[in-house]
């Protein structure tokens, strides 16, 4: 349940009396609950470690999201604040009640998340850093995607994991063949769409409506494969799924190939997460640009 400091700060911006409060499973990161209003319910996050930084982020990315207008939904950030020494860090959203998956829900899944991608910008980043997981995310813009990935995506996770004592020297050849071929592989200059960044089976929901309902983003403007690699990366989403978005936007000829680039930035980022697990992925990779 909600820390008594922590009532007392959200409680202005909650509409109605708190009636009642529930646990909600699932966070890896931080605590969470349905808060029952008089008038409503509220989802609720709150941490005191390095989560709470995570927070203010989120709450910018979800309304990113949401301002693009897609079938999929989104739930509306209502107020987020980091730690103070009086009370934990804190995000609001709606409650979003969940349901069963549609007949239709991998196609329509699809077909929303091509929606969402046709909301561009004029460059590749975001207006502030962000975080994925717990870890910063460099979101400096850039008017080129190749540098883009190069100096925002893969750099910072490398020098993050030579700094932990992570990253292996082996790698390095790989590392700089694939640098140096990166303007050969991923376009200069792809339409520089909003994405959601950390897309994997946890991160979204299914709403009572039997859709799709987008959470936990760690959003930023980028060629939009990058979020198609990240769905492949784990698992859990169906062939219908890929059918749909591409009928609505085809992929270029050696998407293959880039989605190894892209998700090379997530298992760098789950090497620093997690530790050696992650190690061989990262190997086997790199040996490919070698």
């Amino acid at each position: 349940m909600l820390p008594d400091r922590l009532t007392e700060v959200i409680a202005p911006h909650l509409e109605g009396t708190i009636q009642e409060q529930s646990a909600v499973s699932g966070g890896c990161i931080s605590n969470a609950c349905r808060v029952q209003t008089t008038a409503r319910s509220y989802f609720v996050k709150w941490s005191e470690g390095r989560a709470a930084r995570t927070f203010e982020p989120e709450a910018e990315g979800l309304e990113a999201l949401d301002a693009a207008g897609s079938p999929l939904a989104v739930p509306s950030a209502i107020a987020a604040q980091g730690a103070t020494e009086r009370h934990p860090g804190f995000l609001i959203t709606e409650w979003m009640e969940t349901g069963s998956q549609s007949p239709d829900f991998w196609e329509h899944f699809g077909r929303g998340l091509a929606a969402l991608h046709r909301h561009v910008a004029n460059q590749y980043g975001f207006e502030r850093d962000n975080y994925i997981g717990e870890l910063p995310q460099s979101n400096t813009q850039h008017d080129a995607w190749p540098s883009f990935v190069r100096e925002e995506r893969l750099a910072p996770q490398v020098r993050r994991a030579r700094e932990q004592g992570r990253w292996q020297t082996s790698w390095d050849e790989g590392l700089e063949a694939l640098y140096r071929k990166l303007p050969e592989i991923v376009p200069a200059k792809p339409p520089a769409s909003i994405l959601h960044g950390d897309l994997w089976k946890g991160n979204f929901m299914v709403t009572n409506q039997g859709t799709a309902a987008l959470i936990d983003p760690a959003a930023y403007y980028g060629h939009r494969e990058a979020d198609l690699a990240m769905t492949e990366l784990f698992g859990g989403f169906r062939p219908s799924f890929y059918e749909a978005y591409r009928s609505e936007w085809s992929l270029e000829p050696g998407y293959d190939i880039r989605k190894e680039v892209y998700n090379l930035y997530h298992l760098i980022n789950h090497l620093n997460h997690f530790g050696a697990g992650y190690a061989s992925s990262v190997r086997s990779t790199l040996q490919r640009f070698a």
